[in-house]
Parts: C-alpha cells; sequence; structure tokens
C-alpha cells in the first residue's frame, strides 16, 4: 500500500481557503499599492485546501496565489509556518496551515508574473 502527497512551492487559495481578501484587494492595490512592511508581522491561515500537500517550510519562500473562479492571480511571497494534513481516507484529505507574507509585488509586476507564470487558460488577465 502506498500514499500520495503532492509538494507545492505555490499557494494557490480562494477567500473561503483564506485569502486575506480584506487586506489584499486588487482593485485597490491598483490605485494605492500594499506595502509588504504594513503586514510583515501578521499570521495568516488558510484551510481546507484538498489532498495531502506539503508545502517547502520556512525560511524557503512560496509564491502566494488568489484563486478567483478558477483564475490565478499571484501576489507575492510566503514562508508557510505550520502546516496540517488532516483526514483518514485519501479522498477526504485536506491540508491546512499558517503563513506570513514575506513579499508583495508591485502591480505592474503583479500582471506580468500573472500572466507568465499560469498554467495556460488560468490566466487571471
Amino acid at each position: 500500500m502506498g500514499s500520495f502527497i503532492e509538494i507545492n512551492d505555490t499557494l494557490r487559495i480562494t477567500t473561503e481557503q483564506g485569502f486575506p481578501v480584506d487586506i489584499l484587494d486588487f482593485k485597490n492595490h491598483q490605485e494605492n499599492p500594499m506595502m509588504t512592511e504594513k503586514i510583515k508581522d501578521k499570521v495568516f491561515e488558510f484551510c481546507d485546501k484538498p489532498k495531502a500537500r506539503i508545502y517547502h517550510p520556512a525560511p524557503t519562500r512560496v509564491f502566494l496565489v488568489q484563486d478567483i473562479d478558477g483564475k490565478w492571480l499571484y501576489w507575492g511571497k510566503v514562508i508557510i509556518i505550520e502546516q496540517k494534513i488532516s483526514g483518514e481516507l485519501f479522498e477526504e484529505q485536506k491540508t491546512s496551515g499558517k503563513y506570513k507574507i514575506i513579499e508583495i509585488y508591485d502591480p505592474v509586476y503583479q500582471k506580468e508574473i500573472t500572466k507568465r507564470e499560469s498554467p495556460a487558460g488560468k490566466s487571471y488577465f
């Protein structure tokens, strides 16, 4: 009997899974870019990512991507400070954890990296 664990370098989460839309709002960011210094010490949580996943642990960076109706919007980099896999059955396993944002991209770079790094057909732009 084997097991399957996915290893990720990208934390792609929806609002329901813990993306902080109250702090990172695309329209506001375009008009008045959010500075990393404003949130550098804040701890955020994510939950209910399907499957057993391992994110690169701190101090290695993980990309932060907002999942908006299946479209990817890159926001910056995070460090994962805690992660937990729960669920007895493979089909029911979920991954949750905590992260800190270590870099927020400026709006111009955000658009470029989103277009270049998103899987085909998944870019927000």
